[in-house]
């Protein structure tokens, strides 16, 4: 018998959401998360226990008289997810539960690949590796790279070594590699992701990633801000107001050393900048201009944005925290109203592969939730036949 999704299914798929994201936990705190009355809860918990989606995880601790109460699990054996942090000069994979704890993470130097099926395979090759210690099923790998993602399969923009992944090819190769869903996303759109994790506390934000190219992320109400074109989130191709200069050209690694080597300092790598001494009055040109940069880069999202606070993370964050103060000082000078500018501390590579990982598990977790309220139009009963995870 087939129909619509009951009370107690909705009930069922609630109590699997908050298990999924606050797990373990007793049922009393599972009660008071949801609202449920004790045998509502009851009911769900022992359902999805024969689903095979909860587990007990031990027992609390209590001093002196009372009764210890069993934790409720998620089990490894629901699944796990993978996030990659694919970026030009460092790739990072890392591989988490269902439940967000991080299993595993490998970090490796990119390997310069000219076809985009051989990175394709080298990539699946490092979630092999990370995914040794995983169990159940891969339900869903999202890989972060520098520059802008359109649907989640198309890349514009990339930093010009990485030219060969322009378009569809990386999705539609990974896709093909791995037996669960594939998404590409910007790095900078991860990096903000994992903040958001982090600090319940922000609701509208803005975000430059400055890596081997500009990329740009904000979000409204914690939502991330997606559009239908690829040109959304192109900010690097605005004037910087140093010169003809863009954005891209003094936000960017890249950019920054060209810039900085026509101002006449001997830079093998950008790094050098702040790891050597250098020529203290072309020095001292360079970061003037990479302040003006910044400057312009947070009038430009104050005026049509106003986030509440703007971070600049990436590569480039050592110069970011020498050059702060003043950039403050000069938003607090021209803006009515300046939004909090921060430098967020940031492992490269593991941060924006965090941030590939929740995104992961918001997608991930959503699909359970949806085969559970499946199963009631499949016509499977709740009591007799497991939803299909």
């Amino acid at each position: 018998m087939t129909g619509n999704p009951t009370s107690r299914d909705y009930n069922k798929a609630s109590v699997l959401d908050v298990l999924l994201s606050r797990a373990p936990l007793t049922r009393i705190e599972l009660i008071e998360l949801t609202g449920f009355s004790k045998s509502t809860v009851s009911r769900a918990v022992e359902e999805l226990r024969a689903d095979g989606c909860v587990v007990n995880g031990g027992v609390d601790e209590v001093t002196g008289r009372g009764r210890r109460s069993t934790y409720l699990d998620v089990p490894g054996t629901m699944g796990h997810v993978v996030g990659i942090s694919f970026g030009m000069r460092t790739t990072c994979v890392l591989v988490a539960d269902l439940r967000g704890r991080e299993l595993r993470h490998v970090i490796v130097p990119t390997v310069d690949h000219q076809e985009v099926r051989n990175a394709a395979e080298w990539l699946v090759g490092l979630m092999a590796e990370a995914s040794k210690s995983a169990e159940g099923p891969l339900r869903q790998v999202v890989v972060a790279v520098p520059g802008r993602v359109l649907g989640g399969t198309e890349i514009f923009g990339p930093a010009e070594s990485m030219k060969v992944f322009a378009g569809p090819g990386l999705q539609r190769a990974l896709a093909d590699l791995v037996n669960a869903p594939v998404l590409l996303d910007s790095d900078a759109n991860a990096s903000l992701l994992e903040i958001l994790t982090d600090d319940a506390t922000l609701e509208d934000a803005a975000l430059f990633s400055m890596s081997s190219s500009l990329s740009f992320a904000s979000c409204i109400d914690r939502e991330l801000l997606r559009r239908r074109t690829p040109a959304f989130g192109d900010i690097g191709v605005l004037f910087s107001g140093v010169g003809n200069e863009v954005l891209d050209g003094l936000l960017s690694t890249s950019g920054l050393l060209r810039f900085a080597r026509g101002r006449g300092l001997d830079l093998e790598r950008i790094d050098d900048l702040w790891l050597h001494p250098h020529e203290e009055v072309s020095r001292a040109d360079v970061l003037d201009a990479f302040t003006t940069a910044m400057v312009t880069a947070v009038s430009a999202v104050a005026v049509t944005l106003d986030p509440g606070s703007v971070f600049f993370v990436g590569r480039l964050r050592p110069l970011v925290d020498e050059v702060l103060p003043e950039v403050r000082r000069r938003l607090d000078k021209s803006l009515a109203t300046a939004p909090e500018v921060k430098a967020p501390t940031q492992v490269l590579g593991l941060s924006v592969a965090r941030g590939a990982v929740y995104a992961c598990l918001g997608m991930a977790r959503d699909r359970l939730r949806d085969a559970v309220l499946e199963a009631r139009r499949q016509g499977q009963h709740t009591e007799q036949s497991a939803p299909a995870f």
